[in-house]
């Protein structure tokens, strides 16, 4: 694209976005929120209060909830695992583990299969 052809494009989304700024400057729904929004922080600074606390004050248990939520996650309701303890007749190895995901399991359950290797928990 030319650099003329480029200009007059951003020319003319200049000239959208203006006459868009322009309607909204004329809304009477904008003019009430922006004075609104004054006014509630100039009350907030009068009594010198923050939007969290006067949400605080209005809502005490949603945000007691939020407060708690962040404060102490639940906890899983999953069991814990129990340790395991296999000994290996082979060379007298003992692997204690809580989890199949163990380095040196795998490798036992590779070389002598998985049955075998199961029937060594102590």
């Amino acid at each position: 694209m030319s650099r003329l052809a480029e200009f007059r494009r951003l020319e003319q989304q200049l000239a959208t976005r203006l006459a868009e700024l322009e309607t909204l400057k004329n809304d009477n729904g904008l003019k009430q929120e922006i004075e609104f929004e004054t006014k509630l922080k100039a009350l907030l600074q009068e009594y010198g209060y923050s939007l969290r606390e006067i949400v605080t004050i209005l809502e005490p248990r949603t945000s007691a909830k939020k407060n708690a939520a962040v404060a102490t996650p639940e906890k899983s309701s999953r069991k814990p695992r129990s340790v395991k303890t296999y000994k290996n007749p082979h060379n007298g190895e003992t692997l204690e583990t809580k989890g199949g995901n163990h380095k040196t399991l795998k490798q036992w359950k590779s070389e002598y299969g998985g049955a075998e290797v199961e029937s060594w928990l102590a």
